[in-house]
């Protein structure tokens, strides 16, 4: 811990994990389940809006895996919510890559899982949040839940994704208007 508190001064006075951190990077299993218990609803969450809940369940089980084998490398630059949310936005991200080339491979072309192409066929359904967030372009549905969801900046996204903040700026107007006309 010693080693953490030397490179990252005044950072275990801001950040309430970074002792569990560092105690989990030494290999303290209850110091890591602290901080699984402490970070594991909001990464879950993350995880349901961004890749579905069908997948959610596995990808934060992978998110927290990879967590633990990749302690060492967190340096204490930044919060460890914000490296551990890094960590899962890759994650989720190299999921979505898998789940869609699954997908194409496997798609029997079921008549009973084709998606709803209009709201307007039933007037009587309602259609909620989570549905429409699934009608958004992949990069749309990314910022939007990093941004209005989860409370990310514009330049974190555009760390996150590896897009430019402007990127980010525009792909959360257009979530936010096809919502709108989803939502209407």
């Amino acid at each position: 811990m010693t080693a953490l508190v030397e490179r990252t001064p005044g950072v275990l006075g801001v950040d309430p994990d970074a002792a569990d951190a560092a105690l989990a990077a030494a290999g303290d299993t209850q110091a890591f389940e602290r901080l699984y218990r402490r970070h594991t609803a909001r990464i879950h969450s993350l995880a349901r809006r961004m890749i579905g809940p069908e997948e959610a369940d596995d990808v934060t089980q992978d998110v927290f895996v990879r967590a633990w084998r990749k302690l060492g490398l967190f340096r204490g630059d930044s919060l460890f919510g914000t490296w551990l949310y890094r960590l899962a936005v890759n994650v989720i991200l190299g999921r979505r890559g898998a789940v869609v080339k699954y997908r194409e491979r496997h798609d029997d072309g079921d008549i009973l899982e084709m998606p709803l192409h209009s709201r307007g066929e039933r007037v009587d359904i309602r259609m909620d949040m989570e549905r429409a967030l699934d009608t958004l372009p992949k990069g749309a549905r990314q910022v939007f839940v990093l941004h209005d969801v989860e409370g990310f900046t514009h330049e974190e996204i555009a760390g996150m994704l590896d897009v430019t903040a402007g990127t980010s700026k525009s792909q959360l107007h257009r979530a936010r208007m096809t919502l709108r006309q989803h939502l209407a």
